[in-house]
């Protein structure tokens, strides 16, 4: 009898035992999942290269890499000198280099040339430092507060300026270039005030997709406009087809393709400047000045007709893009309406 009774009472304890063991067990689980979703949620998702960023006050890694934690739809891209701190120095190295000129001189309002031309006439009108380095001209005026660069012919050299001038931050940059006058309305000194860009060269894949279009700053784009109409003058807003291939004009596939697209003028700059601008978040927009019409008989450029376009139209194309800069400077505008 008394062995039973010892016998129910230890059945007693052990089932008290188990059921506390049990609680202890549960609560010790509840706190170890607790802990692990806290783990999860303060360890960053895993970043692959790709081609789309986001500007942001502190541009280093880590906090890059916070920004897309946990979104798998983000892919961050540290190709850009606005994120890239090792790229951003040796491009501001290379500008001082391939300009003759240290980063801080440059103004926060960019024209870009390809005539050395230009470069002799802005000096003249309100040029205050003028130097060469080793692939380009610059001049710095004070008194418009507008830096102007020659890069040379090219869409390779058109990217590369924009990379090396995206290290100054500028406010704007305003593309004074050339171009050859499709349309059959077009003649010698007219202005086009581009609308986009067909994206037929090689330099403007490195920076976006091919899909992306080739699209100017609209406020740089609404600034040129009116000081072109404020001179009483007129121009033409369109499509120009950029490409890398000299001498089309003697192709008559490719002539046939470009009555085809119904483009209104030809370059060898314009897209690429666009694109690569838009990528390395440059506001840029571009004031095209019409110097032949390759389309017609007797229309292609040479060395005589060139000359009398410069003697005659570089000073106004000249005045238009400074007036244009200066007054985004006296204005303050910001031109860049949107952050990516």
């Amino acid at each position: 009898m008394r062995n039973l009774r010892m016998r129910k009472r230890q059945k007693r304890l052990f089932a008290f035992f188990a059921a506390g063991k049990l609680f202890f067990n549960v609560v010790k689980t509840k706190k170890s999942v607790i802990s692990s979703k806290k783990s999860i949620r303060s360890t960053p998702a895993p970043l692959k290269k790709g081609l789309t960023s986001s500007k942001i006050d502190d541009t280093s890694p880590d906090k890059q890499s916070s920004l897309y934690q946990g979104n798998p739809f983000i892919i961050p891209n540290y190709n850009r000198t606005y994120n890239n701190a090792k790229k951003a120095k040796i491009a501001r190295d290379m500008l001082e280099r391939y300009t003759g000129s240290h980063p801080s001189k440059f103004k926060k309002q960019i024209i870009l040339t390809n005539f050395e031309y230009y470069i002799e006439r802005f000096h003249s009108l309100v040029g205050s430092e003028k130097t060469r380095g080793s692939a380009m001209t610059v001049v710095h005026s004070d008194s418009a507060d507008v830096s102007i660069v020659n890069f040379s012919i090219g869409s390779p050299m058109a990217a590369l300026a924009i990379e090396l001038l995206s290290v100054v931050e500028p406010t704007a940059v305003l593309f004074l270039g050339m171009c050859g006058g499709l349309h059959r309305s077009l003649r010698k000194g007219d202005f086009i005030v581009p609308t986009a860009a067909i994206r037929d060269e090689g330099a403007s894949i490195h920076f976006m997709p091919r899909q992306v279009p080739a699209l100017p700053t609209f406020k740089i784009q609404k600034f040129v406009s009116e000081m072109v109409v404020e001179r009483g003058l007129d121009y033409r807003t369109g499509v120009i087809h950029t490409m890398d291939y000299r001498f089309w004009e003697f192709d008559e596939k490719f002539k046939a393709q470009l009555y085809e697209e119904r483009s209104l003028g030809i370059d060898m700059e314009t897209a690429t400047l666009f694109v690569s601008g838009f990528a390395s978040k440059v506001p840029i927009g571009a004031l095209l000045l019409v110097s032949d019409l390759p389309l017609k008989r007797g229309g292609i450029k040479t060395k005589r007709s060139a000359s009398s376009v410069f003697k005659t139209f570089t000073d106004i194309h000249l005045e238009i893009g400074i007036k244009s800069m200066s007054e985004i400077a006296e204005k303050g505008e910001h031109i860049r309406h949107y952050k990516w």
